[in-house]
This record gives C-alpha cells, structure tokens and sequence, in this order.
C-alpha cells in the first residue's frame, strides 16, 4: 500500500520499501487492459452503494456502518469501504483500532469482523493523530488501489463511506464503478443542512447515479428513561428534501443515546439492540432498499 513520506504525503517510491513489496499485486500492472484488474474485483460484488452527503456532522459513516452490518446479520456478504481519508472513522466505530492491513499473492486482505470486510485509511496510519496530507491525484489512487488491490471476494453488498461533500473522492468512486447501482444520501432535518444535501442529488443526477434515496438522521430524540420519541429540534426537512427532489425518502432516524455509545464502545448499534425505534428505523430502511 502506498505509505506517507515526512511531509504526510504519499511517496511513489512507497512500494519499494514497504514490507509487502516482494509479493504485493500492487507491485505486478496486468497486462492489455489497464483496468482489467480491477474490473475482475468488482466482477464479484453483486452491488455496489456509496452512502455521502452534502455536509459534515450529519451521521453519515454510523448510517454507513450500521447499514453494512445490518445487511451482514441479515446473512450477506459484506464489505465496508471508508473512502473518508482524511478524517476514517468506520475502525473507531467497529472496534478495529490499531489493526494493521497486511496482503498475500491475492492481494491486499481487508480487515475481517465476523462476516464483514473493512478497508480503511485508518489500517494505514502509525499515529492515529497524524493528519493525512494528500492532494486530489494521490487519493485518487489510494481509492483505486482499495477498490483494485484489495481482495474482496465475493460480495453481496459493498457500502462505500464517502467524505463529505462533491470533491475527489466522491467522483473518483463514481469513474471507477460504472455500474454503482446507486447513492444514500444523509441528512438532518434542518434547512442548513438540507440546502447543502440538495447539491449531493445534483451531483448524483449530473453523473447519472442513482439516488436511492435520502435518510433523515437525528429526527427526534429517544428518551432513555421512557423510549418515546420527542423533538428537539425541528422534524420532517429530510423527507421535504427528498419530494422536492423527486427522489425517494428512506426514513428517519431518531438521536438514541446508546448510538453514541455504541460507536465509541466500537460496536455497530444494530449489533447491541434491536428493540429500539432507532434500531426499527435502520431494518426499514434496509428493506427499502432492498440489499
């Protein structure tokens, strides 16, 4: 994998000192088809869905995380792909901090938790506190490399967590995956935030993806003394957004406080309980979408 030089960038001449070098596929360009490679990796995943929004700090890698596992305890074959570069939560929430990505003669091994497959930037940084410094040409390759590179095997399901916004790396899974079958799009219920979510759709329809549809997060809180739903802040912007986009509306997550201590405990929520509304809203929205 390509590592960081001393200025957190990443160095060409990577490969060259990496330990993996010798047997790493990275190291071996296939011959006629330069994507030839890569279209056999994706040949095995049955589909492909990237998860983005327009902004930040709207929940979109725990709709991300949750998704991929529900899918997984329902019995698929699972890979989550943190595309977020610069900021990888997904080992953080799964409880894989400090794992370290290794390969063989296949190519490079994702990290494994039960029946899903993880790939993340977060494999590849020493200190977790080190900023990752690199421009648009270099995490177009990185991706390429993750998607490329990485044995996936066969997949049902590949949930792809995209940064936020409509930048590098967004475009680059959408060149690299011509058959993606589509975009969740996240938002929250506020104006602010639905205004700059209105752009992810029209990234989406200028690129001719399909947008699956759009999940409204943190809609109401749960209360962790009676379980009822109650708002706090204003409700119903994320399934506006979505009619007035023409595009189809998910659903809606309530703020549930174990959400929060799931991801920190570095456990997928829908793995800790299944009885609560917000772990109702993401089988519903799992079987709209029907992975």
């Amino acid at each position: 994998m390509s590592q960081n030089n001393d200025h957190g960038e990443c160095s060409p001449s990577a490969c060259s000192t990496c330990s993996h070098a010798s047997g790493c596929p990275s190291a071996k360009a296939p011959a006629g088809d330069p994507d030839a490679k890569l279209k056999s990796r994706l040949s095995k995943i049955r589909r492909k869905v990237v998860v983005m929004s327009g902004k930040g700090g709207v929940g979109k890698s725990t709709v991300a995380v949750n998704l991929a596992m529900s899918a997984m305890l329902a019995g698929q074959r699972v890979g989550l792909l943190d595309i977020d570069l610069h900021g990888p939560s997904v080992p953080t929430m799964l409880g894989l901090e400090g794992r370290r990505l290794e390969a063989d003669d296949q190519g490079i091994i994702p990290i494994s938790l039960g029946g899903l497959s993880v790939i993340s930037t977060g494999f590849l940084l020493s200190d977790p506190d080190a900023p990752v410094v690199w421009r648009g040409p270099v995490k177009i390759g990185v991706i390429r490399q993750f998607l490329e590179e990485v044995n996936w095997g066969d997949l049902d399901l590949l949930v792809i967590d995209a940064p936020p916004g409509t930048g590098d790396e967004p475009l680059t899974v959408c060149q690299l995956i011509p058959d993606l079958d589509g975009a969740v799009i996240v938002t929250t219920p506020q104006k602010v935030a639905a205004v700059d979510v209105r752009k992810s759709v029209s990234f989406c329809r200028e690129l001719n993806l399909p947008v699956l549809g759009v999940v409204e997060n943190m809609s109401g809180f749960v209360c962790p003394h009676c379980g009822q739903v109650v708002d706090i802040m204003s409700r119903g912007g994320g399934q506006k957004l979505a009619e007035s986009m023409g595009v189809p509306f998910l659903g809606a997550v309530p703020i549930d406080p174990a959400i929060t201590a799931s991801g920190d405990s570095g456990r997928a929520f829908v793995e800790s309980t299944d009885v609560t509304p917000a772990a109702q809203a993401f089988r519903d929205i799992l079987a709209k979408l029907n992975f």
